[in-house]
């Protein structure tokens, strides 16, 4: 696939075409129609000119040589179609790369314009920039910009076995790689090295970066790593994680599904021993 024509993200918002992609959100729910035929995702399409002249929707990229637009729920007004909300944590799987990513950032774009309408520098509210995908304050001319968190997430293995962690939240009997937010100051192997032991008491030897992801929940920019064992017994920090061990490669408990970096990670590791 050429990801150059079916994913472009940069600010020209064409100006040639007829239909568009409407991506209607409302924090993690992706609204579709159920009606459209099978394989279609639901989203949907309406004129371009349409969307381009209506302040309510923002032009967010390219996707599949059709532009894209986002507006939230409540300020949705061309369509006529019964949409219904599907959180995005359902549907990942069923999602291309280049389609999750843009409506990924449908739903960051949105909780930012959101978590922004006042300035974070003199408390007036904020308006839409014309032309950037940015807040600006009419009071003090500050702009803010859509707010990117960097999060490190990390498969430590030790041969044919690899360190998996069960937080809280999760559902039971699911585990999944380490991960946690870098700090101020950080690089991302330091990050990851002091999560793990953080979280489970392991040191952490040579990592090998392996890919990043947008993670729109609601805000994260992953970082994957390959990490190699080199010490320690597990000692699990209650309030990390609830519990954390030792599994073989053909012996894993529920991990995460098909579309996220962890499962990414994980099948990688796996490969060498299938």
């Amino acid at each position: 696939m050429n990801h150059f024509f079916s994913l472009d993200l940069s600010s020209a918002e064409p100006r040639d075409a007829d239909e568009a992609w409407c991506f209607v959100v409302q924090e993690q729910n992706l609204y579709i129609d159920f009606a459209q035929q099978p394989g279609d995702l639901g989203i949907p399409r309406l004129p371009a000119f349409l969307l381009r002249q209506h302040p309510n929707y923002r032009y967010i990229g390219v996707l599949h040589g059709q532009p894209c637009y986002v507006c939230d729920e409540g300020e949705h007004e061309l369509a006529d179609q019964r949409l219904h909300p599907t959180p995005l944590r359902q549907i990942i799987g069923q999602l291309d790369d280049d389609t999750f990513t843009m409506v990924a950032r449908a739903l960051q774009v949105m909780s930012w314009r959101h978590n922004h309408r006042f300035c974070s520098r003199c408390g007036s509210p904020t308006v839409p920039h014309e032309r950037e995908l940015a807040m600006i304050c009419p009071a003090c001319d500050y702009r803010q910009y859509p707010r990117i968190t960097p999060c490190v997430i990390a498969l430590i293995s030790d041969g044919e076995y690899a360190l998996l962690g069960r937080s809280a939240r999760f559902p039971s009997g699911f585990y999944s790689c380490l991960a946690g937010f870098m700090e101020a100051g950080e690089t991302a192997e330091q990050a990851v090295r002091r999560e793990v032991m953080e979280e489970t008491g392991i040191q952490v030897g040579d990592l090998r970066y392996a890919r990043s992801q947008s993670w729109p929940f609601p805000h994260s920019l992953m970082l994957g790593f390959h990490g190699d064992y080199a010490g320690g017994d597990i000692v699990i920090d209650d309030d990390e994680i609830v519990d954390a061990g030792w599994y073989r490669h053909d012996q894993l408990p529920r991990t995460p599904p098909p579309g996220s970096i962890a499962h990414t990670l994980i099948e990688q590791w796996r490969a060498p021993y299938r």
